[in-house]
């Protein structure tokens, strides 16, 4: 005999209608012949029941850029560049010199992704860079318009096999940020932070180490700056060298310098990373290395650019610094091949090139087979953030913070990530828990493509 629970379970299985209660009335009247009427009651009480545990239907609507403008206090300190690869040419090295503390306050802006659902959640993510937005609008947007923003996996896929290029540089770039910003719609569309949907949280916070990009080279500053990231409770520090090959000597020795002079300031204290930004050459680095490894360096960041795997095993059996690299890895093809090769100590990918959530998730698990951790490149936060909360501390132990580049970065929003005592708490809020501030907002508008 049927019973109100099988039909109840059979109309929430059936119907493609929004109310499964509605079709029970529409479909089979009223009251089903014979039955009771407390049957149909406790009938269509049990489709409610049923239905508040079901998934929201999520289908794209709309997406779009917010460009929000506002004003920064002036830079007080000066900014210092760093080597990169382009700096062999003779005419190209200005950009790493030191700039001044800027004078008066300074104009900027953020774009934020958003993606509307036509039932109401809206996703939001940012802030993105520009070549991301215009990938967005140009190219993928269409691709996900009227799709399911829950079958993230599929949206994923299509978007990457909508175009010839899309596995790499700028159309990757939007990849992630329409990923992330459909994370975020669906956290908000079930009321909780995108690391609790990915099976978090693992741990109460999440350790932060220090990346100094734009702090002064100066001795003193340096040895001041050091101290004073260390007193503040971070689990290392990361500082970036000025000179290259092109340099010679005299810059090779000011680079082993820097090692020395970080250590000797932080004495038996946290550990001291290093980044040379792609800048360097098989020779240089080995040569850095052998001056450098009596101060224990953590490691040696992106000594070689990332297309040379063969330089990265040449210079990783000649030296005895760890070596890292991957914030310009962008999926999990170009990372195989370093972690079968055995060259990496720390795998450093960057969910807001890489692919978003999405593909960080895969990277994690890829990384873990081979035993080498993942401490996501730090060029934006809040993706990077809920993915380590979500993974085993051995697998992402901990998260990487530009001191001088994150709080500006972040500047319009209400709570943005910020360590306190060394260490991030975990996000607060559904989704990835961005909220603009409308009083840090001095004027807003849509991002449009740029006319034709």
């Amino acid at each position: 005999m049927t019973t109100p629970l099988d039909l109840a379970f059979g109309i929430v299985g059936l119907s493609s209608s929004s109310s499964s209660s509605t079709y029970l009335f529409e479909e089979l009247g009223s009251e089903p012949k014979g039955w009771p009427r407390w049957h149909t009651a406790l009938s269509v009480w049990v489709c409610h029941v049923l239905e508040s545990f079901m998934a929201p239907k999520l289908t794209i609507e709309e997406v779009s850029v917010l460009q929000v403008e506002g004003t920064l206090p002036a830079r007080e300190r000066p900014f210092q560049g760093q080597v990169a690869p382009i700096d062999r040419y003779e005419a190209d090295r200005a950009a790493r010199r030191e700039r001044p503390p800027e004078d008066r306050p300074t104009r900027t802006k953020a774009l934020y992704l958003t993606v509307r659902s036509a039932e109401g959640p809206t996703g939001c993510y940012g802030p993105i860079d520009e070549a991301a937005a215009f990938s967005v609008l140009h190219q993928l947007r269409p691709v996900v318009l009227g799709e399911d923003a829950l079958a993230g996996a599929t949206a994923w896929d299509r978007m990457q096999r909508s175009d010839r290029h899309a596995r790499h540089g700028y159309l990757k770039m939007g990849i992630s940020a329409l990923d992330n910003a459909l994370w975020d719609l669906r956290g908000r569309a079930f009321d909780a932070p995108v690391f609790q949907l990915l099976g978090g949280p693992s741990r109460p916070s999440i350790p932060a180490y220090a990346s100094t990009l734009g702090r002064s080279h100066e001795p003193r500053e340096v040895e001041a700056s050091a101290r004073e990231l260390q007193e503040a409770g971070f689990a290392g520090q990361k500082w970036f060298f000025r000179h290259g090959p092109s340099d010679g000597i005299d810059g090779l020795e000011a680079n082993v310098a820097l090692v020395a002079r970080v250590r000797g300031a932080l004495g038996s204290g946290p550990s001291a990373f290093f980044d040379a930004f792609s800048g360097w050459d098989v020779r240089y680095a080995t040569a850095w290395a052998r001056e450098a490894e009596q101060y224990g360096p953590g490691w040696l960041e992106e000594p070689l650019p990332p297309s040379q795997l063969v330089g990265y095993q040449e210079l990783g059996r000649s030296v005895q610094v760890p070596l890292a690299t991957g914030e310009h890895f962008y999926d999990r093809f170009e990372v195989l091949p370093f972690l079968e090769a055995k060259v990496l100590s720390v795998l450093q990918v960057d969910p807001e090139w890489s692919g978003g959530v999405t593909e960080l998730v895969r990277l994690c698990s890829l990384a873990e087979v081979f035993s080498v951790p993942v401490i996501p490149h730090g060029h934006g936060l809040h993706a990077a953030l809920h993915v380590i909360a979500s993974q085993s501390p051995e697998v992402c132990p901990m998260a990487e913070y530009l001191v001088e580049v994150m709080p500006r970065r972040h500047c319009f929003e209400r709570r943005p990530p910020q360590p306190v005592g060394g260490s991030f708490k975990l996000p607060a809020g559904p989704g990835f828990g961005i909220d603009l501030d409308e009083e840090r907002i001095e004027r807003s508008r849509e991002w449009r493509l740029p006319a034709a």
